[in-house]
């Protein structure tokens, strides 16, 4: 069929005098077209008309399309069923020509962003190769709206840890800060409402409020109100993680900034310069950063268990022996693990953030091959004060060890035995005391008591008649 413009350029040769031959030659058509076209005297394109296979069924179509949520397969089968001949394209093609279940996209709108009005910050979860193992990854960007520089990185998951630990990591980069981040109300930033209602979770709005800036949010379902971050997610999954392999979380966050660098870097025909010529033009309209940005991290309470390591998201990470029982205090940053005993960091650690039960150890941290008996408990200073005053107690001290445990009370009055009773009294008294097994105290005292009585308190017979 020939268009519009066609057909007005034969009206107006035929008017100017020229046969249909000469029409035909000159625009490549058949001459019986040309006539054709004269003799309907109509310039626009005629309507076509022609019988729809699907329009007996309309009805019919209406209620399956209801009856199945518009699942077209299903209301396929059902005109099968039913007697229809007709193919599934020409259902959809009726379904799409009349508007059923389906209607015309909205035009997009278009903003215009003046240098530091505003960035916008969106995740998305990808896939990537890391280690030779196909991971989950969540992506996070940050997007400045005038300029279009970019900023993502990757991580395992995205807590208001990790947000606060990326968005700090992003100002930096962009050495400044917009007057607002638009977001599209995640609960990791939104602690109640959507849209303007939106309310940020404290934690986030204070940290918004260290760099100057405020959150806002887009109404639900108004994604092109953050398109500028939006549309890079395509570009990451298909021009980054795609064919690419990576050696650990490490490695494909450090290949992501070389990515941004190179992307902002490029010059853009839509743009008309590169990103970080418009960065330059929009650096001083961004919000200057603080004098002093602190290092993002959370703070945990461990204790060190029996094997000298503490607990941190399923990740174990070892601390020196010495410390094994202590409760020391734990700063976990976006890089690494700090373990602090009071105000003193007794050891560190790089970040691990997969495979899960990972065993993070130091050699530092263990005790030289060879002097095991170091770690095994050293003897109470009254211990070593009884063996050293009478050698002979050693038996007898071990087997009360064993049967009191740890207190020193035990040691300690035995020790203030052996110092008040005469020494042969008492070393009898306790002769007896480990025969039979002996180790309640105050028993061992009566029997030191009544030898002394024995031995040293002996009535004469010339006494008794004196008195």
């Amino acid at each position: 069929m020939l268009d519009e413009a066609t057909r007005t350029a034969i009206f107006k040769l035929h008017e100017q005098g020229h046969g249909s031959r000469a029409i035909a030659q000159a625009l490549k058509v058949a001459r019986a077209t040309v006539r054709q076209v004269i003799r309907s005297g109509h310039r626009t394109v005629p309507p076509l008309l022609r019988a729809e296979r699907c329009e007996p069924w309309r009805e019919q179509i209406l209620e399956l399309h209801a009856q199945y949520q518009g699942h077209l397969g299903r209301v396929y089968e059902e005109l099968l069923k039913s007697g229809a001949s007709l193919s599934y394209p020409a259902l959809t093609a009726f379904c799409r020509r009349h508007r059923i279940g389906s209607a015309p996209p909205p035009p997009a709108g278009h903003y215009e962003f003046a240098p530091g009005r505003e960035m916008q910050h969106d995740t998305s979860p990808h896939t990537a190769e890391i280690g030779g193992v196909r991971t989950r990854v969540q992506t996070a960007a940050v997007v400045l709206c005038y300029s279009r520089t970019i900023f993502f990185q990757m991580y395992p998951r995205f807590t208001r840890f990790e947000c606060k630990a990326f968005l700090t990591q992003a100002l930096t980069y962009f050495n400044g800060a917009a007057a607002t981040c638009m977001i599209d109300n995640s609960h990791v930033i939104v602690a109640a409402g959507t849209g303007a209602a939106m309310i940020p979770a404290p934690e986030m709005a204070a940290f918004a409020e260290r760099y100057g800036f405020t959150f806002v949010a887009h109404e639900k379902g108004d994604a092109n109100r953050s398109a500028r971050v939006e549309a890079p997610f395509h570009r990451i999954e298909r021009g980054f993680l795609a064919g690419t392999q990576f050696h650990d979380w490490t490695d494909i966050n450090a290949k992501a900034i070389e990515t941004c660098e190179a992307w902002n870097a490029k010059f853009s025909n839509k743009l008309h310069a590169s990103r970080r010529e418009l960065l330059a033009v929009e650096r001083p309209a961004l919000i200057p950063l603080p004098l002093h940005i602190p290092e993002v991290y959370q703070i945990f309470t461990r204790i060190v268990d029996a094997e000298g390591y503490v607990h941190i998201n399923r990740l174990r990470y070892s601390v020196p022996y010495t410390l094994i029982g202590r409760t020391l205090e734990v700063r976990e940053t976006i890089e690494r693990i700090d373990l602090y005993e009071g105000p003193r960091r007794v050891a560190t650690h790089a970040r691990v953030q997969r495979p899960l039960d990972t065993r993070v150890t130091d050699p530092m941290h263990r005790p030289p091959r060879g002097f095991g008996h170091q770690l095994r408990p050293q003897p109470a200073p009254e211990e070593i004060e009884l063996l050293t005053l009478e050698p002979q107690l050693a038996r007898y001290v071990a087997a009360l060890k064993l049967a009191v445990g740890s207190r020193r009370l035990p040691l300690r009055r035995l020790l203030s035995m052996l110092r008040d009773y005469p020494r042969e009294a008492f070393l009898s008294a306790l002769v007896l005391a480990e025969q039979y097994r002996l180790f309640d105290l105050d028993r061992l005292e009566r029997m030191v008591l009544k030898q002394i009585a024995r031995e040293y308190f002996v009535l004469t017979p010339t006494d008794e008649s004196d008195e």
